[in-house]
């Protein structure tokens, strides 16, 4: 059986490492979703999200703190930590940089199908982060 968990991880750690060539190479043809953001990616769409969010927050990094493989399924609670330099893209406009830190608690759910990646669901608390930003 397939390192699951090791995979997920080493999403997480070449998002951390601004990999993105290493990450979209373990992504393959798999959709993220952003439930909280209304999004979906995948491919040069995914490439760009990811840009964006560390276009907006360069020095971000997740920290993984706890992992459940069961069957083709893992899911990893993160903390994401970054300071709101750069400018952050939204449905409704860009944000402008507040120079603020954040730290968001996440969990992504990730599907497999064998060895590849099918789908993950990023759910992480928007609110929070925008209240932290003195955004709301």
């Amino acid at each position: 059986m397939a390192d699951l968990k090791g995979h997920a991880t080493a999403m997480i750690e070449a998002f951390n490492n601004s990999d993105f060539d290493t990450y979209m190479n373990l992504a393959g043809d798999a959709t993220y979703h952003e439930p909280a953001t209304g999004r979906s990616m995948s491919g040069d769409d995914l490439r760009a999200g990811l840009i964006g969010w560390r276009t907006a927050f360069p020095d971000v990094t997740g920290t993984v703190t706890s992992t459940i493989e069961s069957g083709d399924r893992v899911v990893q609670e993160v903390t994401w930590k970054g300071t709101h330099t750069g400018p952050l893209a939204t449905p409704t406009g860009e944000i402008p940089p507040t120079g603020k830190s954040q730290t968001t608690l996440a969990v992504i759910v990730s599907d497999y199908e064998g060895e590849h990646l099918k789908d993950s669901r990023h759910y992480f608390d928007l609110m929070s982060l925008m209240t932290q930003l003195g955004v709301v």
